[in-house]
């Protein structure tokens, strides 16, 4: 019997089939036979106490165009065997409100993947804070001084970052010597107002920013992106290149240590960045990697997620009927 999925996720017309890892969920998704329906962030609503959503069916494939809407439908959430959030970052309030309709959904007997209560504790940079043993070291203030002292005990450069933003956006490499430094802590923490984390430089970025892919926990598949020689970061969007990448035995130390953290949590399917040895940030709302790691290694990871998704199903309780 196919299974009713309901993708949340921008746009999917703004979405790059070779690139997207959520078009691939779709795609193994669809050949199994399940029907998928779309829908975006604002479509999601509460009526009589139910979690609902405006979607419409949709069919995807490698052409040109790569989907197909058909009609418009409202329903609780609860009719949908998985429903998959998908929205990428920013994690605004939007974001967050949609979570709280989310664990609605998942208390009637929809899996949600990821969780929507992980969704809400996880903030992909401070996430990481849970796991001192593995991360460089790190600060969180928004006291320009105290940035100052951290950056002269690390000798005189780190990495900032901002909390809230995703994609690189905001990432700077400070060293002491820069006469931009006031002014670039100035503006990162609107002149001390605003949270920031700062990190040790990690001269290993040289050699690329790995993504891990997790799903349970578990190692799945692995990427470096190495950035281009003008740049301190290895991000897609900004230039990085996917390079082939093994599964070490400190990845799989540093997964083994937020494992058991990531299957409380409910975060199914998690991408870590991790440079050299140590881990930087997880990313749990819609980590991308898949379609880079599977050209690399002629592999097709989503298979293994979606086994997991059917087999999560299967031994879920089902308060609801389905769609009809």
């Amino acid at each position: 019997m196919p299974y009713r999925f309901l993708f949340i996720m921008d746009p999917i017309e703004r979405v790059l089939p070779d690139k997207d890892t959520t078009f691939v969920f779709m795609l193994e998704s669809q050949a199994r036979g399940h029907v998928l329906y779309h829908c975006n962030l604002a479509d999601l609503f509460v009526a009589d106490g139910e979690a609902r959503a405006r979607f419409r069916r949709v069919t995807v494939g490698r052409g040109d165009p790569h989907y197909q809407l058909f009609e418009e439908r409202t329903e609780p959430l609860h009719r949908f065997e998985a429903v998959f959030m998908r929205k990428d970052p920013p994690v605004d309030l939007p974001y967050i409100f949609a979570t709280y309709l989310l664990s609605l959904a998942a208390a009637t007997g929809t899996f949600v993947f990821n969780d929507p209560h992980g969704l809400r504790e996880a903030n992909e940079k401070l996430y990481a804070l849970n796991f001192p043993a593995v991360i460089p070291p790190t600060v969180v203030t928004c006291e320009i001084p105290r940035l100052k002292a951290f950056m002269g005990e690390l000798g005189g450069e780190m990495i900032i970052k901002p909390l809230d933003a995703c994609g690189g956006a905001g990432v700077f490499h400070l060293q002491h010597k820069d006469r931009n430094l006031n002014a670039l802590l100035e503006m990162a923490t609107d002149n001390g107002r605003r949270l920031i984390m700062g990190q040790r430089y990690l001269a290993e970025i040289r050699r690329g920013d790995k993504r891990l892919i997790l799903l349970n926990g578990e190692p799945l598949g692995a990427t470096l992106r190495v950035p281009r020689e003008d740049e301190h970061r290895g991000n897609i969007h900004v230039g990085g290149t996917c390079v082939q990448a093994e599964i070490t035995p400190r990845d799989r130390f540093i997964a083994g240590a937020l494992a058991p953290r990531l299957r409380q949590d409910g975060l199914f399917f998690v991408g870590l960045d991790i440079i050299g040895d140590y881990l930087t940030e997880v990313n749990v709302t819609s980590p991308t990697g898949v379609q880079e790691i599977n050209a690399l290694n002629g592999v097709r990871l989503e298979r293994a997620v979606i086994d997991f998704v059917e087999d999560r199903i299967r031994r879920r309780p089902r308060t609801n009927p389905g769609l009809v």
